[in-house]
């Protein structure tokens, strides 16, 4: 039977209706049940702090357990792979961070494309890092720095946690971009790589200023310059490093990813909560205490934000020529 036209298209209306209640009834039914936020690092590093803090929010706002899960290796690459797989529900949520962006290239084999599988859903915070060296090292300042390991090309040991890491890659990056010739020496982690800094068998380094402010403040080691793009509250009187190599900067970061095709409603409903903690008092003042600032934006904007991260050390990986593990 043909209905007439008005009618068919007061049914379609009805139906477009229906779907979007439909669809806005789901996204404030979610979620129903636990959910889990996988973290391609260990307990206790910056990655799983992150996770953890913004799990408790999501736990309080939402009122329902937001469980992290931690599942170190390969560079967080098996975090990211299992929630490549998950099902597309919402209740799989990825920690991403500068690793994800910097794997993207840094692996040549991958069993997926973290651009293309895993959704954005919003920023957390950034974490900025530290050029930093032995008190007794002869430069004092960046530009001093520069000048003698051009002086005495790779005879400067340039210590750099985890290959592949974020402090990593800006180690290479200043290399790159101040063209100075250090010799890079990878550690498994801030730990040990201090621990050689602070004894003087190694003369420089970049870490992350939450492993390193302490040591920075008792004199242990001069910091030489910060890697963001402003001067930071923590440590007022160090100069950011683009005041003498323009156009640098490298900060760590973190936020929250899902698997592609997981509905906009929920991605959206992610984002606001997420959103609306970084505001909060409590959350600001934790994040400072960390020596790191809250970092807000939308879906599109922490995807925009992850492409421009993934374009920027490819170009560094290739100039390196660095290998995963």
């Amino acid at each position: 039977m043909k209905l007439p036209r008005r009618k068919f298209l007061n049914l379609a209306a009805s139906s477009a209706a229906l779907t979007a209640l439909s669809r806005i009834s789901g996204a404030q039914a979610y979620p129903s049940r636990a959910v889990r936020i996988i973290v391609g690092g260990p307990p206790g590093g910056p990655t799983d702090i992150a996770a953890r803090l913004i799990s408790q929010w999501l736990s309080a706002r939402l009122g329902q357990p937001f469980v992290v899960d931690n599942r170190p290796g390969a560079g967080g690459n098996i975090a990211a792979e299992a929630v490549v797989r998950a099902p597309a529900d919402g209740y799989t949520l990825l920690l991403v961070y500068a690793s994800s962006a910097i794997n993207a290239t840094l692996y040549e084999r991958l069993d997926f494309n973290f651009i293309r599988d895993i959704a954005p859903v919003a920023s957390i915070n950034r974490t900025p890092l530290v050029l930093e060296v032995h008190p007794s090292f002869p430069a004092k300042s960046v530009p001093e720095l520069i000048a003698y390991t051009k002086a005495n090309p790779g005879a400067v040991n340039l210590a750099l946690p985890v290959i592949g890491s974020g402090p990593y890659m800006a180690g290479e990056l200043f290399k790159m971009m101040a063209g100075v010739n250090m010799v890079s020496v990878a550690y498994r982690g801030s730990g040990p790589m201090l621990n050689d800094l602070l004894g003087n068998q190694v003369q420089v380094a970049f870490d992350g200023v939450l492993s390193s402010i302490q040591h920075i403040r008792a004199g242990r080691l001069r910091a030489l310059g910060v890697a963001s793009a402003a001067r930071l509250e923590a440590l007022p009187d160090i100069p950011i490093i683009a005041d003498f190599v323009p156009g640098f900067e490298a900060t760590g970061w973190n936020g929250i990813g899902v698997p592609r095709n997981t509905s906009v409603e929920i991605v959206d409903r992610l984002n606001k909560e997420i959103n609306a903690g970084l505001v909060d008092p409590n959350i600001k003042a934790r994040l400072a205490d960390l020596g790191t600032t809250p970092l807000i934006s939308s879906s599109a904007e922490f995807g925009r934000f992850i492409a421009d991260e993934t374009e920027k050390w490819a170009k560094v990986v290739k100039f390196s020529g660095v290998k995963p593990e």
